[in-house]
């Protein structure tokens, strides 16, 4: 079966599966990441080895800007401490601990390739906490803080990502030497993005069309990225900041009636961009097994068991603490509203994996840089799709029942 017919017969799958995941009340992206595991286990498909660049740089780029796009600066601004404590401060600490845990479990697996895990499954994603969450009555500051983080986390998850895969390509690494080049790619990558951003306003504030609006802006956040890793800084966070400038600036130039048409454009590329890469996932997942026969299939699932416990257990003691120790200052008790426990418990539980991980996970080479095959990668992607597997179904089908419980 040609790879079209396949691409073609998931979006009418997922068409369908989102149809009716309201019926189910099942969040689409779980049905979504359960029909791609399916995959693996249908015979006669072909498998798949697309180019680990160009997956990165197809698939990455709009998902990071829609996001972007559509945060609300003021909120954004108003809850930054919360925001990056959660976005780098926990991302940080989770690329850690699972890249420990990885090792521990796996001690063959290079560190920097231990990390690399780490780094990928990190992050909690945008598009599957805002399609869990939006039929969910939350509290504005919870939904502020948890779509803050989702765009934050993002850029620092594939950051570190690109540090380890660098790393784990190279064999050598030097913390101080990373810590300078990762000043100058982020803050690089930031001031491009906001150049970028700006440059881009002006062109769209000259097109008096909605229609080239429109596809205008599926050109800029590919611009951005790819400029970004053109001069060596961050592509990511290019992305990012032009997203966050052109959203900040959008009443200047989209009519209302064109921004709710952009809005409903965009989500539908979202959707089919998350689709496809649940497809090329599952369709790689047949010769990723394959490969790893050396290992048994409980040894494989028991390693993918405690991988995603540990991810889920760095956010739930990451939360609580720093959520209450900054009242022990007095300004902050005096700015701000100590949360109530409930509304830590969700955020804790907000740690839905998805599109992004699964993107970073497929654009690990192949090979490493002397040309010897990059042995760890079946590993890593296969356990990249576990925690997704396991964060998407038992932490998004739980949530609403959660809330019932915490009223």
């Amino acid at each position: 079966m040609a790879l079209l017919e396949i691409v073609l017969i998931m979006l009418v799958v997922a068409v369908v599966l989102g149809r009716f995941s309201d019926a189910l009340r099942v969040p689409y992206p779980v049905l979504l990441v359960i029909a791609g595991m399916l995959l693996a286990f249908v015979p006669g498909l072909p498998q798949m080895e697309l180019d680990p660049t160009l997956v990165l740089a197809l698939f990455l780029p709009p998902l990071l800007f829609a996001s972007a796009y559509y945060t609300s600066w003021r909120e954004f601004r108003m809850y930054l401490r919360p925001i990056l404590m959660l976005a780098i401060g926990l991302v940080t600490a989770t690329t850690l601990g699972v890249g420990v845990a990885f090792k521990f479990l796996v001690p063959e697996v290079p560190w920097a390739a231990a990390f690399l895990l780490g780094a990928i499954v990190s992050p909690p994603d945008a598009v599957a906490s805002a399609a869990i969450m939006e039929k969910l009555k939350l509290p504005k500051r919870i939904v502020a803080i948890l779509e803050g983080e989702s765009l934050v986390n993002d850029a620092t998850g594939l950051v570190l990502y690109k540090f380890a895969l660098a790393a784990t390509l190279t064999g050598a690494f030097s913390f101080w030497e990373a810590a300078g080049t990762f000043a100058i790619y982020a803050v690089g990558g930031t001031a491009l993005g906001y150049g970028i951003g700006l440059a881009c306003v002006a062109i769209m504030k000259r097109l008096d069309e909605t229609l080239l609006q429109i596809v205008f802006s599926f050109v800029v956040p590919y611009v951005a990225f790819l400029i970004g890793e053109h001069i060596h800084v961050s592509g990511v966070l290019a992305v990012v900041a032009a997203g966050l400038v052109l959203g900040w600036h959008a009443p200047e130039f989209f009519s209302p009636e064109a921004r709710v048409q952009g809005h409903m454009v965009w989500n539908a590329v979202v959707f089919a961009l998350n689709a496809l890469v649940v497809v090329l996932i599952g369709l790689e997942l047949d010769g990723i097994l394959e490969r790893l026969s050396a290992y048994s299939l409980p040894q494989l699932l028991g390693w993918s068991v405690a991988i995603s416990a540990v991810a889920i257990l760095i956010r739930l003691a990451w939360v609580f603490p720093n959520a209450y120790w900054p009242f022990l200052f007095a300004r902050v008790r005096e700015t701000e509203t100590k949360p109530h426990p409930a509304w830590g418990t969700i955020v804790a539980w907000s740690g839905m994996r998805g599109v992004v991980s699964l993107a970073a996970a497929q654009s690990i080479p192949h090979s490493m840089a002397q040309g010897e095959p990059f042995t760890a990668r079946d590993m890593i992607v296969l356990l990249s799709f576990e925690v997704i597997f396991a964060t998407l179904v038992m932490q998004g089908t739980t949530m609403g029942p959660l809330l019932r419980a915490l009223k």
